[in-house]
């Protein structure tokens, strides 16, 4: 199942995620932060009594605090469940801090949405409660270290994985 709202994106979706006798696959239209709408659509598809994975993948830094994002994790990661994760990378300055503001406020210059670059106590605070998989949130190059190969540096995005505990747990 993917979610978008971006309508060439939507046009490539509706050609090519259409599904197949190996399995279901489909598409949300809809923003993000309509989490009820998301939910409702996609469990036209999904089981939601079955583990599966919430990627969110460089998005987050898309969504304003004043649209809570760490709220949408919580929402996304409550229907799901036990054993299931939740994915997020997201941007920071943490690693070139002149650099990455400069490019984000030319960005923001220029778009019609805001990116926004969070420090790691901010991305570890997305997952809320949730607990995190080994090696928490850390740089996206240092996520699985012993991976093939490694970049020169570090891109500059953060990574992490939670686990939907049990109920209660």
């Amino acid at each position: 199942m993917y979610v978008d709202n971006d309508p060439l994106v939507l046009v490539y979706a509706r050609a090519l995620l259409t599904g197949s006798r190996e399995g279901a696959c489909s598409y949300v239209d809809a923003d993000l932060r309509d989490t009820g709408t998301i939910l409702e659509q996609a469990a036209r598809i999904l089981d939601f009594t079955m583990p599966m994975a919430v990627l969110l993948l460089a998005i987050l830094h898309l969504i304003p605090d004043a649209d809570s994002p760490a709220a949408i994790v919580t929402r996304l990661a409550k229907r799901l469940a036990p054993g299931s994760y939740a994915a997020i990378s997201h941007m920071t300055a943490d690693f070139a801090p002149d650099e990455v503001t400069a490019a984000a406020d030319a960005y923001n210059a220029l778009a019609p949405i805001p990116v926004t670059a969070r420090t790691h106590t901010e991305v570890t605070a997305l997952f809320g409660s949730l607990p995190l998989v080994a090696p928490g949130v850390v740089p996206i190059s240092e996520w699985r270290p012993n991976a093939p190969v490694q970049p020169a540096q570090p891109a500059d995005l953060y990574a992490g994985l939670a686990r939907v505990a049990a109920r209660g747990a």
